[in-house]
């Protein structure tokens, strides 16, 4: 899908047309591909003269290949973008998708800011429907870029707040409530979610400073531009520090449930040790009076089965009556 994107008295307005556009005439700011087609790839060639490498969204490149500028002047960034499946109330769901982290290929060249990707992402979204709602907001490429990223931090801090949401709810359920094996099951699905989610925000935190250092690093930006940077770098930093502490929440609500899942299971072992003990006595006794005596007492006395099975009731209700009062049957 081929996105063309001009400013129109300081607003960022998408052409609409049939088919692939002419270029004569056409002066957009920003080129967004989504999946784009051969014919799509060589409109952007032709038009701009401009080759998007094959491998521009591949997750195996290489370090020295995520930030670079060529001779012509083209630079090349690549950038990770969050994508959490709870957005639109799918956080309750049953089997939610888990969140990914979805590579954007960006190409400055000419004034004009080219971004590929594989899917329609939650910030580019986000950055459309502000750059039509504000004006100036916009004012070249590179604008379009750091808004980007500052869209991106915003949509970062909004899934930690998803998260301490999530984690409330588990530790309402954990810690107020009995935890059976069924509860604790849920409980640890669900932190094990929140702990990938909150682990995909970090590395998705730590790229986009690292897209901005480059940026900085590289003296593209103006002084306005390059104070901005500074301000989105400022509230990365912010976040870090509700990263930490939320992983420090998820182990301590990891090891809580953890620690009712081993209390269950050693109530299972406690009833079959104080069944194995209270059953021991019995069983002497019904082995001492299946021996062979010369007399043997139930054939040589009346009671002797109903005192063989007095004796082995009161041998077990013995034992009972102890643990009862040491307290170790609750």
């Amino acid at each position: 899908m081929l996105n063309v994107f001009t400013l129109v008295n300081g607003r960022l307005v998408q052409e609409e047309f049939d088919g692939l556009p002419a270029a004569a005439g056409l002066q957009p700011v920003w080129i967004d591909l989504e999946s784009p087609t051969p014919a799509e790839v060589d409109w952007v060639r032709q038009s701009f003269e401009l080759t998007i490498p094959s491998d521009a969204v591949d997750d195996d490149l290489e370090e020295s290949a995520r930030f670079y500028e060529e001779d012509n002047g083209e630079l090349h960034i690549r950038s990770d973008f969050l994508v959490d499946a709870s957005d639109g109330g799918e956080r309750g769901a049953d089997k939610p998708e888990p969140a990914r982290n979805v590579r954007v290929a960006f190409i400055l060249y000419r004034n004009v800011l080219f971004s590929v990707h594989a899917e329609d992402l939650p910030v580019f979204r986000l950055l459309r429907l502000r750059a039509r709602r504000i004006p100036a907001l916009i004012e070249d490429a590179k604008d379009v870029l750091l808004k980007l990223y500052d869209a991106d931090a915003e949509y970062s801090a909004d899934r930690l707040e998803g998260i301490y949401d999530g984690l409330e709810q588990v530790s309402a359920k954990v810690l107020t409530q009995d935890v059976d094996d069924k509860a604790a099951g849920a409980a640890l699905t669900a932190i094990a979610r929140e702990e990938d989610l909150n682990g995909r925000i970090r590395r998705n935190v730590m790229d986009t400073r690292r897209a901005l250092s480059f940026m900085m690093r590289s003296r593209m930006l103006n002084a306005e531009q390059f104070e901005e940077a500074r301000q989105i770098l400022r509230d990365i930093d912010s976040l870090d520090s509700h990263t930490a502490f939320l992983f420090d929440k998820i182990n301590f609500l990891m090891d809580a449930t953890v620690g009712f899942v081993n209390i269950n299971q050693n109530k299972i072992i406690k009833i079959f040790s104080v069944a194995s003990v209270a059953l021991l006595p019995p069983t002497l006794i019904a082995s001492v009076y299946g021996m062979n005596f010369r007399h043997m007492p139930e054939l040589d006395w009346t009671w002797g089965y109903p005192f063989a099975l007095a004796i082995m009731v009161a041998s077990v209700a013995a034992p009972f009556i102890y643990f009862r009062r040491k307290g170790w049957l609750r």
